[in-house]
Parts: C-alpha cells; sequence; structure tokens
C-alpha cells in the first residue's frame, strides 16, 4: 500500500492537511506536530508532499472498522443509523428499561459489508431481526472501555444506499451506566421514585445496541411507557395513552438528527410551568413555583441574543428539566429538555447563567458536532464562547472579560493537577484505548474557547461575527474534526474581501494549538470586575480590617465567590473570630445560594468556627451535588469526625450511588 508512492513506515514529509478518512495522533509529547496517519477503511489515501512539516507515517488497513471515531467498536462506515425508533418500559421495580429498538441503517457499500456491527454496554440482548427475519447474531467479549459490541449478520448484504431494519429486543442490567434510579426519600417530596439517564460520552451503548459514536447522528422516535410523568430528548406528540394499570405511553418524535449521547429520558413526579413564549421548566411539583420565578425572568432574553450571534433556534422548544436534589452532577445539554442541578435555584437569579451555556449547545454540540470525543473542544470551547457573548449582550461587555478570567483560572488549576506536559493537557487528544470519562476536564471548556477567542482577535469581531453563522450553517446536522474546522475557517476568509487578512491567518500555528500542552498564550482582559474582589480579599489579610454589609452590596454572587475563594485560599486562614464576622455581616449563610454557602463553609471549618458545623451538616441533608458534598465533608472530617461519619450515615440513602461512594471512600467509612 502507498500514500501517493510513499512506503510504510517511512519517515517523509507530508502536509497536515490529510483527508477525512484519515485520524491524526501526536507521535510524542515533544513533537506535537509529528503525527500517525491511521488510514483504516480507504485502500490508499492521497497525501500532499510539503517542506514545512515532518510526520512519521504508519498505515493500518482494518476493513470495515471507524474512520474517526477510536472509542466505538461499531462499523459506522459501512453502515449509517438513519432514524431509530424507541419502544421501551420503565420497570421501577426492578430498575430496568426493556422494549424493543429498531435502527434504520444505510448501507455505505454496495453490498460488501455482510455484518453489521453495534456498540453494546452490560445488556441483555434476547433477540434480533433484519427485515423482520430472524438473523444470526452474537454479543462478543466485553473489551474495556468499548463494551461488547454486537455483530449481527447481513449475509446478502445491501446495495449503496439502501435502507435495513434491525429490531433488538433488549433489557438494560444492574450493571447500566447511562440509568440513575432515585428512590421516593432520594427527591424533594419523597412521593415517588425518579429516573434519568445520561448517556454523555459512550453510556448510550447501557441502553441499547447502537452506533455510540457522535460522527453518526439519528431521528428519534421514542415511545416511553411508565407509571410515572416522562420527559425525552423529543418533541412530545400527542397526549400519553393510558395502558394497563396506572402505566400511561408517552410518545415523543425527535426530528432534528442528534447523536446517541444527547438520547435522554427522565421519569417521575414531574410538573411543569412556561417560563418563556416557547420554554417550560419541569420539576417537582413542589419546587416549580420557586423554578418558574428563578428562570422567566431571562430565559426568552438568552434565546434572543443567541438567536441574533447565530441564527434561529432550529429545535421548537427548550425547556428545563430541574432534577432532585440529589442529583450529583451540574448539568447536561439535552435537545428540548436541559437537565439540571438543582442549585441552579438559589432565589436570587444569580445562577441562571449556565442555562445560557446549555442553551448555547443547541448550536454548538447538538447542531453542530465533533466527530469523536478528540476533538470535544469543538464543542465546549465554541458554547463557552457563546455562552460569554449571549451573557455580554445582556449585562454589559466587561461580563464577557469577568467569566474568561475566572475561567483562566479553571484552566491553570486544570494543569496544576494534570500536569502541564500531560496529554489530557492538548486542545485534541489520543482516546484510543481510554475512556473518554477519564479525559473529562476543563481544558476543552477552555482552552478550545481561547482557541476560538484567539481566532476572534486575529481577524477582528466583526468579521468574525460573519463566520459563526457561516460555520454553524455549513455544518448543521453534521460532525467534523479539527481540520474540518480549520479548513472552514480559512475557506471563509480566504475571498478578496478579507485579503488584507492573509498574513494574519498564515501565521496560525494551528499544529501547535491543537497539539502544544499545557497553557495557552494568554490574553489581555478587562479585570475591572474581579479586581474589586481581589481588592476586599487583601483587605481581609488586615486583622484590624472592620467589615461592612456595604462591602458587597454592589457585588453580584460571582463576585462574591470570586472574593470568597481568594480568602479561602490565603496562606494563613482567618481567625476563628473574623471569620465569624465574615459570616455575620455580609449573612452568606442566608438565602438558597448553595455555591455562596459552601464556599463560606470551607473559610469558617478551616478557622474553626464551631457554630457553623451543624449548618454545614444540615446543608449537607439537602444537596447532592458532589461540586460541594464531597469538598464539604472533607472539611467537616478534619475539623469533627464525629459529625462527618453522622451526617454520612443519615442521608447516605439520599446521596446518588456514585455520590455515595464517593464520601464513603473519602471518610474511609464503609459504603
Amino acid at each position: 500500500m502507498l500514500l501517493r508512492g510513499i512506503s510504510l513506515f517511512q519517515r517523509v514529509r507530508i502536509t497536515p492537511r490529510v483527508f477525512s478518512a484519515a485520524r491524526l495522533q501526536p507521535c510524542s509529547p515533544a513533537h506535537p506536530a509529528q503525527v500517525q496517519v491511521q488510514a483504516q477503511a480507504l485502500p490508499y489515501h492521497p497525501a500532499v508532499v510539503s517542506p514545512h512539516a515532518t510526520f512519521q507515517v504508519r498505515f493500518f488497513y482494518k476493513p470495515n472498522m471507524p474512520v474517526r471515531d477510536p472509542s466505538t467498536a461499531s462499523n459506522y462506515d459501512a453502515w449509517r443509523t438513519q432514524h431509530t425508533t424507541a419502544n421501551l418500559k420503565l420497570d421501577f421495580k426492578d430498575k430496568c428499561l426493556r422494549g424493543l429498538v429498531t435502527l434504520e441503517l444505510e448501507s455505505q457499500t454496495d453490498k460488501e459489508s455482510k455484518e453489521i456491527i453495534l456498540d453494546s454496554s452490560y445488556l441483555s440482548v434476547s433477540s434480533v431481526k433484519v427485515n423482520s427475519a430472524e438473523s444470526k447474531w452474537e454479543v462478543k467479549d466485553r473489551a474495556e472501555p468499548l463494551g461488547a459490541p454486537v455483530h449481527i449478520s447481513v449475509p446478502a448484504g445491501a446495495g449503496k444506499g439502501e435502507i435495513v431494519k434491525v429490531d433488538i429486543e433488549v433489557a438494560t442490567t444492574d450493571k447500566c451506566t447511562a440509568l440513575q434510579w432515585l428512590t421516593p426519600s432520594q427527591t424533594s417530596n419523597k412521593k415517588a421514585p425518579f429516573m434519568f439517564s445520561q448517556c454523555q460520552a459512550i453510556h448510550a451503548r447501557s441502553l441499547f445496541p447502537c452506533q455510540d459514536t457522535p460522527d453518526i447522528k439519528s431521528t428519534y422516535s421514542f415511545r416511553i411507557t411508565s407509571p410515572h410523568v416522562v420527559v425525552a430528548s423529543g418533541v412530545a406528540s400527542g397526549d400519553p395513552e393510558l395502558q394497563s394499570g396506572d402505566e400511561k405511553l408517552y410518545s415523543f418524535e425527535q426530528k432534528v438528527p442528534i447523536p446517541s449521547y444527547l438520547f435522554a429520558l427522565a421519569s417521575g413526579d414531574i410538573a411543569t410551568a412556561a417560563i418563556g413564549p416557547r420554554s417550560l421548566v419541569a420539576t417537582a411539583p413542589d419546587q416549580l413555583e420557586a423554578a418558574k420565578w428563578e428562570f422567566e425572568h431571562d430565559m426568552e432574553k438568552f434565546m434572543d441574543a443567541a438567536e441574533k450571534l447565530v441564527f434561529p433556534y432550529q429545535w421548537g422548544q427548550y425547556n428545563v428539566l430541574v432534577l432532585p436534589p440529589s442529583f450529583p452532577y451540574g448539568g447536561m445539554e439535552n435537545p428540548i429538555y436541559t437537565f439540571a442541578t438543582p442549585t441552579v435555584v438559589s432565589g436570587d437569579r444569580q445562577n441562571v447563567d449556565v442555562i445560557a451555556h446549555e442553551l448555547s449547545h443547541s448550536w454548538s454540540g447538538n447542531l453542530v458536532t465533533s466527530c469523536s470525543w478528540e476533538h470535544f473542544w469543538l464543542n465546549e470551547g465554541w458554547t463557552m464562547y457563546l455562552e460569554r457573548r449571549i451573557n455580554a449582550s445582556i449585562h454589559g461587555d466587561s461580563h464577557f472579560d469577568f467569566s474568561a478570567v475566572i475561567g483562566w483560572k479553571h484552566l491553570e488549576d486544570a494543569m496544576q493537577e494534570f500536569g502541564k506536559d500531560h496529554r489530557f493537557t492538548q486542545l485534541c487528544i489520543d482516546h484510543k484505548g481510554i475512556d473518554p470519562d477519564d479525559a473529562f476536564s476543563t481544558v476543552p471548556y477552555e482552552k478550545g474557547f481561547h482557541m476560538i477567542y484567539y481566532l476572534e482577535g486575529l481577524v477582528g469581531r466583526q468579521n468574525f461575527d460573519k463566520f459563526i453563522p457561516y460555520y454553524f450553517k455549513k455544518w448543521s446536522n453534521k460532525s467534523l474534526d479539527s481540520y474540518e474546522f480549520k479548513d472552514t475557517f480559512l475557506e471563509f476568509f480566504s475571498t478578496s474581501k478579507y485579503a488584507d487578512l492573509k498574513g494574519k491567518l498564515d501565521s496560525i500555528d494551528w499544529e501547535g494549538r491543537f497539539y502544544t500542552r499545557g497553557l495557552p498564550p494568554k490574553p489581555e482582559f478587562d479585570t475591572s470586575l474581579i479586581d474589586v474582589c481581589y481588592k476586599l480579599a487583601d483587605q481581609w489579610k488586615d486583622k484590624n480590617f472592620k467589615p461592612s454589609t456595604k462591602d458587597v452590596e454592589d457585588l453580584s454572587a460571582n463576585q462574591k465567590l470570586v472574593f470568597l475563594g481568594e480568602v479561602q485560599n490565603f496562606e494563613e486562614p482567618l481567625s476563628t473570630e473574623q471569620a465569624e464576622k465574615l459570616g455575620e455581616v455580609y449573612e452568606l449563610t442566608k438565602g438558597n445560594n448553595v455555591e455562596i454557602k459552601s464556599a463560606y463553609y470551607a473559610i469558617a471549618m478551616r478557622s474553626n468556627v464551631t457554630s457553623t458545623y451543624p449548618l454545614v451538616a444540615e446543608l449537607l441533608g439537602e444537596v447532592g451535588r458532589m461540586k460541594f458534598v464531597r469538598p464539604l465533608f472533607r472539611s467537616l472530617n478534619k475539623v469533627d469526625r464525629e459529625l462527618a461519619a453522622k451526617t454520612y450515615e443519615k442521608n447516605r440513602d439520599f446521596y446518588h450511588p456514585i455520590c455515595r461512594a464517593m464520601v464513603a471512600k473519602d471518610l474511609g467509612v464503609s459504603e
């Protein structure tokens, strides 16, 4: 096999631009521009000789293997899912989802592929039919991290473009990683059980066999039977139909093609209320009014700002599902229904800006998607950029910079955690042989943001704003990699209209930006909103400082968090008396803002303010988000081991199993 006259394993000079069926991997940390070109499905790949970069070329010929995504075992180059119908029943007693899933797959070859390979993980598959006829199939041995692929025989193959229907009878097992089942005691009103899914990154394969890759997008039909209200990542079609007993059939359609990780379900005691002309909030009935008040003021403002920046919203409805308090995560951008942490509902509308992030995913990530988790920054970097632009349009440009400065601090923290030379600090990360969850961090979010922000600064915001809708229109309903993004950017600015930018465009070190480890170059930001936080923190270093409520009356909740973060990081902690005054004068334990409460409690426990220990224990019985629960338990354990153990034992059934296991490990107690 040759790459246009280049023999195997020969060191050659070729351009970094390889065609879409090739995958780029760094050869070594020392030489991020050196890559392996893996051609996996085609007999050869053209490459253009160039004097500009040295690459090591290795060629692997693997028929019927995926081209761009190493996190799937499916042969999606030979078959592509066009539509998925999920007829599933929720069994709360056995904590199981079971039923019939039908995949409609389009053949990409002319009868060359004789089998369909689907991803699966910890599933019980009982029957497989191809075009309504029994078919030979086999669940192969499990291989981490990809799971146990299902091989389905299609002896005659199918002509190119022909649709093959695959019916699969399937049930989840107790090892399912996509579903979380909550007991009534884990919900706010404690009346009914609750179930929700979390499929990102590669957990959809534990719901049903599928092509579990963001490089494949499918439309969906949901037919979900449950004794409790169901919401899904589709638009409801008709009223629920009464089935046997107290069960109802809920139907949804998702006509915009989505990747498998955006398949989402939730079921429980759920009520809804309008928060805008095209938006609902859904949550437990006893939490509905509070959630409605929290979001209704800003929801349509966010949508209007986003549409002006990109183009009109494509999904019909944008709704928010506020999950039970034991929900251990922050949020998930499922189409139609964003799944959100209940800590967003703080009673002061100070945390609703997080909705701007999830809404932005309606364009970046959901509509235009990275083709694999190696290029995850295309989802999250763009989303951080859009979120900050949306908030700036509502609150002012200084808020863009304020958020970016906070984000830079988070990026520095990630670099410190990984080590600046760790491969997970690259923008593009080789995922071969690793679980995408293991590489998850703020790096694709913030380093990705800085990639987009760098390009904006290079061409100017006015020009970049014209590129934004162009990019999202070109790639709507599609998936792409970093090099296709690069090509799209250069394509847009290659016209004579932007001839004056040629020198700047030629200066972009794309390989360095994609593969260099550690922090990117730090831009200059307006620090006016953050400087006041640092100034106030510096005043608290003086033991004779006399605080006043006026110190914080003009600070937003996020500014207070920056201030508290600085105080928490003092080399010498506040005295007990100072820490008490901090909480009392600034009223940091009042209200429902868990972000502020937890930040203050961390300071108070470090300063041995014993009066706050019962308040910490009380909060730990109300909130299950691991962002707060784990650090608070660790701090409480240091100052009052007995109270920490009692608090855990009292609330262990309230916590999500993942959270419960992590806290037990932190405390050194049995789960």
